[in-house]
């Protein structure tokens, strides 16, 4: 009998591809695993299924997890080969403290001494300075139960009103539209209602490279016949398949949303019934864009009036529909204000609440809907509770076994932290899964804060590029090095297992938090022997609250492969579907789906101002800036696996050929881009896909190559979202040359 030589496609050919799966990183490591573990990706916030494969505590390979309803096997670049990051040489085994003295400005110190002195700085620095001198920054993509013990963390043991979030540069602006208009932040439908749409518009998100599976679901709508809209300065590889791309002009996405809604007025595409019995509002918003003819659309978005026409047309006269965004239309200091406009054209189509018809915030980190929800930003209590409100604290500090004015009234921003930083106000830093000096704009003025601090400690598994800075730095977790419940893309909540032991002297963060809060004499409420105690806290927590987890367990999200919130009761199923008729909210109280005391949405006028910073004679080209398929927000995790870097190894400057030809610039050309705070020099990248008036620039670098040295720090003024996605430069071919 003859021998097949072993291979990977012999084994394809003869025994099917799912052996060969199976097989695949075996034959390539010769290596059999102890065990493998189901899981999720610890990147974006689709949080894709994976099995990771384990041999002698090191992950080293995976599987694909083909149970799991929202990617059923399929992964991204960077799923595919996110489990190189655990045995990486620059993972964090020991605490570290600054001395410019040693290589690298640290020497490894013992855990226990390590606390010992954060803890005296933090005391120190309160008693000096009072509580709030002292902030936390933390992370979206903690575990719930992190960033529920972050905010607990920050306003029990620190007693600081200054905590706040990366989040704030990611979902806010949707969070703070999504509750004026619906009452509650919740994408409002499940992927799998995408495929039964006649229409999907898709406004400022690169689905294709930023949330690749994402990608399937919206040509599965295409292959059933749905027309596609694609709403972007650049054709990004979605654009390339859809029907219908708008090039709008960065920082004019409400004009466009406006001009939307006046047409389908001016045809009567509305849904009168649905407007009538579910909304308030509609007549001074339709008197507001009475104003936005096409004409004028066209002149403020960039937009041909025949594109605008023919969008309107599809988008008002479809059956049903979904329209999906995310950081592009976010990202301005007016964010709130297009999300509202997004938010309009829904309401007044009706399509809402129902199968195949929808509305989405596509969620950037790997916890950003749950992150957003129990309480680690500024003005937020568990489950979506104001901190402003006296029976919301109320509610929590009965939980928590403390009197409501003992809960700090609400802090400063994520933004404004440095700001504080920067004038005095604030004298020490906890950071954790947060690296604002490369995901901050106008970063040189971070640095400088940070070098301001009396005290910095950072908690994270690799030295960051802020970690630098640190006084001390304490050893984390990877986010298989622990467990917990993240909330993905669509509301579900879902369960993160863990697959390793946590390395060396490197610890879960819930411990090391726990053990911080013990040395400030500050037991009681930090005694949890495992994250199972912290999610049964926080299910109380956030009973009652928009974001109710109280009928959550870990063994409900085992069995139905995750629970989508609000979920009153351990006898409810979940909310698979925002606002149907009759579905269950704490606020209506049965008045309606919407979460009002009257059950109706809001129309919400959404008036139209430039960027902060418009172009001018001396800086008369707009920057955008954004992701590429194979490197995450600051690349802490993605600039350190070598595939996802041979892949796309530096930014680049992305620029048309008519602004090339202007410039003397050729593809490849080292080209000098300056903003009013910073320059910087890159390769060009030119490319047909671009707006002529617009560069782009990826920001998952570092250092001279950090585009955020540009980027400016002008906030949305509800949600303080910067404006990452316009700013005004100049740009140059050849080398900056100093004065």
């Amino acid at each position: 009998m003859a021998t097949l030589p072993v291979s990977l496609e012999n084994i394809t050919e003869h025994f099917g591809p799912h052996l060969a799966r199976s097989l695949g990183n075996r034959l390539a490591t010769g290596v059999e695993p102890d065990k493998t573990v189901a899981t999720h990706c610890c990147f974006c916030g689709m949080q894709c299924g994976i099995h990771l494969k384990v041999k002698d505590n090191q992950v080293i390979g995976f599987e694909p997890r083909e149970d799991f309803p929202f990617n059923r096997g399929m992964l991204c670049p960077k799923g595919v080969k996110r489990y190189l990051q655990g045995a990486h040489p620059d993972r964090l085994v020991t605490a570290l403290e600054r001395d410019p003295n040693s290589p690298g400005g640290f020497r490894p110190m013992e855990y226990e001494k390590a606390l010992d002195r954060v803890a005296a700085e933090i005391k120190r620095i309160q008693e000096k300075y009072g509580r709030d001198a002292f902030a936390v920054l933390s992370g979206a993509s903690l575990t719930s139960e992190k960033t529920y013990l972050m905010g607990k963390f920050a306003r029990l043991a620190l007693k600081t009103a200054n905590i706040d979030y990366n989040g704030r540069l990611c979902m806010v602006s949707a969070g703070a539209g999504n509750k004026k208009a619906f009452g509650v932040d919740r994408a409002a439908n499940p992927w799998s209602d995408i495929p039964k749409a006649e229409v999907i518009w898709i406004s400022g998100s690169n689905v294709a490279e930023c949330f690749p599976i994402t990608t399937d679901y919206v040509w599965q709508a295409r292959e059933n016949g749905a027309k596609i809209i694609v709403v972007d300065p650049r054709i990004t590889p979605i654009a390339r398949t859809c029907n219908l791309f708008l090039p709008v002009k960065p920082g004019r996405d409400i004009a466009l949303f406006n001009g939307i809604l006046h047409l389908m007025i001016e045809n009567d595409w509305l849904d009168h019934r649905f407007i009538e019995q579910h909304t308030v509002g509609f007549e001074a918003l339709a008197e507001h864009v009475s104003q936005w003819n096409p004409k004028r659309t066209s002149d403020v978005t960039g937009i041909a009036e025949k594109s605008i026409r023919q969008a309107a047309e599809w988008w008002g006269t479809a059956k049903s529909s979904f329209l999906m965004h995310a950081r592009g239309i976010e990202h301005h200091s007016h964010g709130v204000q297009n999300v509202l406009g997004a938010i309009n054209i829904v309401l007044a189509s009706g399509r809402i609440g129902r199968e195949g018809c929808g509305y989405a915030t596509i969620t950037g980190q790997g916890n950003g809907q749950g992150g957003r929800e129990h309480g680690q930003k500024c003005d937020q209590l568990p489950g979506g509770r104001d901190i402003s409100n006296p029976d919301h604290r109320a509610y929590v500090a009965k939980v928590w076994g403390v009197e409501a004015d003992e809960i700090p009234k609400a802090g400063v921003d994520a933004y404004e932290i440095f700001r504080e930083i920067d004038r005095g106000n604030i004298h020490g830093l906890l950071s954790i899964c947060f690296n604002p000096k490369v995901s901050l704009p106008d970063s040189d003025f971070i640095t400088r804060a940070l070098e301001k601090l009396d005290f910095y400690v950072a908690i994270d598994f690799f030295l960051n590029e802020t970690a630098h800075h640190a006084d001390v730095v304490l050893p984390g977790s990877l986010h298989e090095e622990d467990e917990g419940v993240v909330a993905q893309v669509e509301g579900r909540v879902i369960r993160i297992n863990k697959v390793v032991e946590p390395p060396g002297d490197a610890r879960a963060d819930w411990t090391i938090i726990q053990d911080i809060a013990h040395r400030l004499d500050c037991r009681k409420g930090f005694s949890f022997a495992n994250p199972g105690e912290i999610f049964e806290e926080l299910r109380v927590a956030s009973k009652g609250g928009t974001c109710d987890y109280s009928g959550i367990t870990y063994e409900k999200i085992e069995k139905q492969n995750g629970v989508f919130w609000p979920c009153p009761s351990e006898d409810h199923p979940g909310t698979l579907r925002m606002f149907e008729p009759g579905s269950w909210n704490p606020i209506a109280k049965g008045a309606g789906p919407f979460y009002f005391p009257d059950g109706k949405a809001r129309f919400n006028v959404a008036p139209y101002t430039p960027p902060t910073e418009d172009v001018d004679a001396d800086y008369p080209v707009i920057l955008t800036t954004g992701r590429v398929v194979s490197h995450f927000l600051s690349g802490s995790q993605t600039r350190r696996i070598g595939p996802l870097v041979d892949q796309y190894s530096e930014p680049r400057l992305e620029l048309h050929p008519k602004l090339a030809e202007k410039y003397g610039i050729s593809d490849g050309d080292q080209v000098t881009v300056e903003s009013r705070r910073s320059s910087i020099q890159l390769p060009a990248h030119v490319v047909t896909t671009i707006r002529p008036d617009t560069v782009f620039v990826p920001y998952h670098w570092a250092g001279r190559q950090s585009i955020n040295r540009l980027t400016i720090s002008a906030q949305d003024p509800i949600s303080k979202i910067p404006e990452y996605k316009v700013c005004a430069v100049r740009i140059k071919k050849g080398l900056r040359t100093e004065d």
